[in-house]
């Protein structure tokens, strides 16, 4: 999940870098890479998919736990044909206001167990449930801590909060720093290899051998700087991608790795750049974003005035991602995409009329372009809020409240689906029943 620029339905129902890891056997249990889409037990796998960022959060036993939430939430996806959950693994403790409480990674090598473990306990409940999961690494934004926190541990640079400060390009171009710090990429592979490496203390199985992780990923919309990135920063950024992806590939060799990136969007709208991140063998397929309200293609307070803008960019920009993903030959997953309610109105009292049109509109190219065979893999929206509900008069989380959709960077409500949301419930299911349906 990106800032905001400017501002169930139960009815339902150890290696080095330098080392190539072999590919899982087509046929195999392991979700894996046919050509230009995802193949699972020897058949087509498409992703109909929901962001649940704080799965692990729920998973824990004590604190900021509520398994028995959890196993709700599960059920309910599961219901509207929901196979694919995109989770936080990995998040850094900071003193960013706007960054969830409490997290995996108290200081360098400090982890938090009982929040690990409740990882864990996420990944045996949704193996019962025969959902797969990607798993991210880090977060170039500041809602988890994310690169600007290891800046922050590594050089004594204040962690920048900009929801505080105001200034995103000044964050972007700084945070893109640490992909140069030496101590903060040691520390960073040294955080992915106690999760690879990692043996679930409720099932005993090692990570490397579920085969219901269907990506590690490398971050959260990791970006190479601001909207003025220099070469020497693409370059920077794309070499990190190779070798960072490279690295886990030595650790596992069962698991596919993606990037997080949001596209054109976190690519300085440079097609090239996002090429070349994307080409390196390392990478085993896309991921692009879209977020017409963030990039200022529609305008809330006035639906009907920039309806026409928003839908005919949108449309260009999941065309034109799917076009790239045929020139490398790799599957795409649009990870992240969604709109607010209607008012605009964060409550979950308020109707979805227009998300739900929007919901559509990206179902149906997806649905179509996947049913022509293109390499469109699936969709995650952003994302489930579930039974989780905004606490304060304010929507703004603190720490004890719900955990929804929205992270602490936004308000509570923003972009979240409930489970009292039976429209687009039933609009996920109805494409999501479209996509289970296409065979190869």
């Amino acid at each position: 999940m990106r800032p905001l620029y400017r501002f169930c339905a139960a009815a339902l129902m150890a290696a080095s870098c330098g080392i190539v890891a072999a590919a899982p056997a087509a046929g195999s249990d392991f979700v894996t890479v046919n050509q230009t889409h995802f193949a699972h037990k020897g058949q087509a796998y498409y992703i109909v998919g929901a962001n649940f960022w704080y799965g692990g959060y729920l998973g824990a036993a004590s604190g900021v736990g509520d398994r028995a939430r959890l196993l709700k939430e599960l059920d309910n996806m599961k219901a509207i044909g929901i196979n694919n959950l995109r989770v936080l693994a990995v998040s850094e403790k900071t003193d960013m206001k706007s960054a969830v409480r409490p997290a995996t990674t108290n200081a360098p090598g400090q982890y938090d167990e009982t929040l690990l473990a409740g990882l864990d306990f996420l990944m045996a409940e949704v193996a019962k449930r025969d959902m797969t999961v990607v798993l991210y690494l880090n977060n170039f934004w500041q809602w988890s801590g994310g690169m600007t926190q290891y800046l922050n541990w590594f050089e004594g640079t204040p962690a920048l909060d900009p929801n505080v400060t105001r200034d995103y390009d000044t964050y972007m171009r700084k945070t893109a720093g640490f992909y140069r710090n030496a101590a903060a990429q040691a520390e960073y592979r040294k955080v992915i290899a106690s999760i690879v490496k990692r043996v679930n203390t409720i099932t005993g199985k090692p990570y490397t051998e579920d085969t219901h992780i269907l990506s590690w990923q490398l971050a959260n919309e990791p970006r190479p700087g601001n909207g003025k990135a220099t070469p020497e920063e693409k370059a920077v950024y794309v070499k990190w991608i190779d070798e960072t992806a490279g690295y886990i590939h030595g650790l596992d060799r069962n698991h596919l790795v993606s990037s997080g990136s949001e596209g054109l969007a976190g690519s300085a709208q440079d097609a090239q750049l996002y090429l070349d991140a994307h080409r390196t063998q390392h990478i085993d397929y896309l991921t692009y974003h879209l977020w017409p309200k963030n990039w200022n293609w529609f305008d809330s307070h006035n639906p009907d005035g920039s309806w026409d803008n928003a839908i005919g960019k949108s449309r260009d920009y999941l065309n034109t991602h799917i076009e790239l993903a045929k020139k490398l030959g790799k599957p795409i997953v649009l990870e992240e995409f969604g709109l607010d309610r209607d008012g605009p109105s964060f409550s979950v009292k308020a109707t979805t009329h227009i998300r739900d049109r929007f919901y559509r509109e990206v179902f149906e190219i997806v649905t179509t372009r996947a049913k022509k065979g293109d390499p469109i893999a699936g969709f995650n929206f952003w994302a489930w809020g579930g039974a989780g509900r905004a606490a304060n008069a304010d929507y703004w989380w603190k720490p004890g409240n719900d955990f929804v959709g929205d992270p602490p960077q936004e308000e509570q409500g923003l972009y979240s689906v409930f489970d009292s949301d039976v429209t687009s419930l039933i609009l996920i299911k109805e494409y999501g029943d479209k996509l289970h349906a296409i065979k190869r």
